[in-house]
This record gives C-alpha cells, sequence and structure tokens, in this order.
C-alpha cells in the first residue's frame, strides 16, 4: 500500500510537469505584424574626376644646340557621360605665364615662332588630342575628349582602366633671346562631363 501511496504522489507531482511540458509544445498564436514598401529613386548624372601629379612638370633638352624644351605628365581622370547625347573634354589653359620677364612667354613671345605647345597620346577613355596644339593664356584647348556613353571601369560598355589615363607631351621653343635662369608657369586643367 506504501508503494502504491508514493506512486500516486509521483504521479501528482509529473501532473504539473507534463502540464508544463504540454503549453511549451502548444503552438503559439500569430504575432501581430504590419509590412510597408517604400520605393527608393536614384538619378545618376554625368561626372568627371582629374587627378594630377604633385610634383612641378620639369622642361629639359638633351643637347646644347637651341632645340626645345619637353616634358610629359600623366592624366588620371573617372567619366561618366550621359548615353546617347553625352559628351565631355579635358581642356588646359595657362593661367599665369611665365614669370619673371625676359624668358619665354605664352601671351607675348619675344619671336614669331616661339610657341608652347603639346601633343595628346595614350588616351585610354575617350580620344586623345590629334596634332600638336598651342597653349594659351585666353582659351582652354582641348586634351581629351569624351563621346557619349563614355565610363570609367568595369569593362563593357565602359573602359577596362580605372582610373583612365592620357599622356600630354609639352614642347617649348629655346629661343636664344631668353634670358638665364628658371622660369614658371601655372597651368589649369578642366574636365566636364554632360
Amino acid at each position: 500500500m506504501r508503494l502504491r501511496g508514493e506512486i500516486c504522489r509521483l504521479n501528482r507531482l509529473a501532473a504539473p510537469l507534463r502540464l508544463g511540458v504540454l503549453v511549451l509544445l502548444a503552438p503559439l498564436p500569430n504575432l501581430a505584424q504590419n509590412s510597408v514598401t517604400q520605393t527608393l529613386d536614384v538619378t545618376v548624372v554625368p561626372l568627371g574626376g582629374l587627378f594630377m601629379q604633385a610634383t612641378p612638370v620639369a622642361l629639359t633638352k638633351s643637347a646644347v644646340s637651341f632645340n626645345s624644351f619637353t616634358g610629359t605628365t600623366t592624366l588620371s581622370y573617372r567619366a561618366r557621360t550621359r548615353q546617347g547625347t553625352g559628351q565631355g573634354m579635358i581642356t588646359v589653359k595657362a593661367t599665369t605665364d611665365f614669370t619673371p620677364a625676359g624668358g619665354p612667354s605664352i601671351a607675348n613671345p619675344p619671336s614669331a615662332g616661339d610657341k608652347f605647345t603639346y601633343t595628346c597620346s595614350g588616351a585610354t577613355l575617350g580620344v586623345a588630342c590629334s596634332g600638336v596644339q598651342t597653349v594659351s593664356t585666353t582659351a582652354a584647348t582641348t586634351v581629351v575628349w569624351l563621346g557619349a556613353s563614355a565610363c570609367t571601369g568595369g569593362g563593357a560598355p565602359c573602359s577596362t582602366a580605372n582610373p583612365n589615363s592620357a599622356n600630354v607631351t609639352f614642347i617649348l621653343t629655346d629661343d636664344p633671346k631668353y634670358k638665364t635662369g628658371s622660369y614658371s608657369s601655372t597651368l589649369t586643367w578642366t574636365i566636364s562631363a554632360s
């Protein structure tokens, strides 16, 4: 009888545990839930970025005779133009003429044949200028021209290079009238895209 009483007592203690397990295993009622949607809009516009060397471009010459001074700089740039109708360009303009006076001059050369010119090559996006271009203090001249749907990096339809690059070689005639000394000029580079 005592054993039977113990079993009954254990059954009475286990009943609440069984009830608790059943409550834990029972499906939970659906939680309240609310969803909303939102539309995201983005406008991708034409743009351009130009990166230059921090050091000045040195114009040097290889011989003692009066051949021209030359120096090359590499432009690094990124660009995106509008599909179908877009275009862009990189231009250069002399912001200041050579100083001090008595040496080369962009605006007022000492001789008629004296010119400060440049050539372009190796554009990885767009078309580099062709032939010899003359640097001006009054108007910007084109270095690289970008057509419609041009874009930097990632491969077709964009260029594979990122950033893009182009080489510009400057040529300054060496006129015997130039006084000896060091001269410098400042150039302004501009990139535009539409």
